[in-house]
């Protein structure tokens, strides 16, 4: 399970300062950050297969925590989106290039913050998929699948370069 105080899939105990360890070949963060809330970091490789993999850790995470399958769809649909977007629209599939991945829980909600370390855009020129002219369109439904599924969703360029979708599902 991927709890930020033991962890018995990733064979990693979290200690007072930041733990790393390797799972599927990939290097990740876990970070507790305080004792009100839980907080997992992962990095992954800008690789389109990480997708699966960042929604399974999701899913270890939320199931740690003991939240509901009402919850987990919506979510899981929302990381699959935000995770793929950052690998392909973001980084461009560059796999020198790391998304990462931070869930934090607290008892009034559960965060989900990626980020990328692309150029960034502008959420709101995505054409709208509801329209009669994009509903047959083979793409872009993520945003509109992330704001239906999740109660907040916003988008901030990274200082340090980047840019972060910070999604937030009340409890």
């Amino acid at each position: 399970m991927l709890n930020p105080r033991t962890s018995v899939a990733f064979g990693v105990q979290l200690k007072p300062t930041p733990t790393h360890g390797c799972w599927n070949g990939h290097v990740f963060w876990i970070v507790n950050l305080d004792v009100t809330s839980e907080t997992t970091e992962l990095k992954f490789p800008s690789r389109i297969e990480v997708v699966g993999e960042a929604a399974a850790a999701v899913s270890e995470f939320m199931n740690s925590l003991g939240l509901g399958d009402d919850i987990a769809f919506g979510v899981d649909m929302a990381v699959r989106e935000a995770i793929t977007n950052a690998v392909v629209h973001g980084n461009k599939l560059d796999s020198a290039k790391l998304v990462e991945l931070r869930l934090r829980n607290t008892p009034e909600a559960f965060e989900i913050t990626v980020h990328d370390q692309g150029t960034g855009f502008d959420p709101n020129s995505i054409p709208d998929p509801t329209k009669d002219e994009n509903i047959l369109k083979t793409s872009g439904r993520g945003i509109f699948f992330m704001r239906n599924f999740m109660d907040e969703v916003n988008w901030s360029k990274d200082p340090a370069g980047g840019t972060n979708v910070r999604m937030i599902k009340k409890l």
